[in-house]
């Protein structure tokens, strides 16, 4: 089971690459465009704001290569976000493989921002990538932006109002939480990933 991270500098790649570890997975760290391409299945992992993120990608000259690639890709937190074709945060262009704006988490007395902690999931349709989880299962989240329910939703979560937890379109998707860091529901999710045909 072959995997290459995508090192940004900005992401948990540290405990993404011990969740692939113990899940007997064979994972490369690089930012080295020829190797994200011809990989199998590429995980790209992300902490912190939008715009910052896309400048990286950029000065690493890997836009064209993710928004190209055809295998299995799966990012994560923020890594979901810039799946999305923008993002509120800093106004980005994000890599435009899903539709849809990415907008702040309205915050509330009741739901403060960030929404930091443990969220039930509630898986929309059918997919190779939720197999085994069911509605009620937890998943930990650390976010203050949100992607838009749609057709493309896999699962949505709530935290103060419902958002997209989880987006497939293709042979791209996306969790809004961190599956590394989400006990056995998150290991049983990077597992289903990395067993996707390539």
């Amino acid at each position: 089971m072959a995997v290459t991270v995508v090192k940004l500098g900005i992401g948990n790649t540290a405990s993404v690459l011990y969740a692939l570890e113990r899940l007997g997975a064979r994972a490369t760290l690089t930012d080295d465009p020829a190797i994200i391409a011809e990989s199998p299945r590429v995980i790209l992992p992300g902490v912190g704001a939008a715009a910052h993120a896309m400048t990286q990608i950029d000065r690493r000259g890997l836009r064209a290569v993710l928004r190209a690639f055809s295998r299995p890709l799966l990012g994560i937190c923020l890594g979901q976000q810039i799946l999305f074709s923008r993002s509120e945060e800093g106004d980005a262009e994000g890599l435009a493989r899903i539709d849809g704006v990415v907008t702040r988490l309205p915050a509330s007395p009741t739901a403060i921002s960030p929404h930091m902690g443990w969220s039930q999931l509630k898986p929309t349709r059918a997919h190779a990538l939720t197999e085994g989880v069911t509605s009620g299962d937890y998943a930990y989240f650390v976010h203050s932006y949100v992607c838009p329910l749609s057709a493309d939703t896999l699962a949505e979560a709530r935290y103060g109002a419902p958002f997209a937890a989880m987006v497939t379109r293709g042979n791209v998707m996306g969790c809004q939480f961190h599956p590394e860091r989400s006990g056995p529901i998150g290991a049983r999710i990077l597992r289903n990933f990395l067993a996707l045909p390539c």
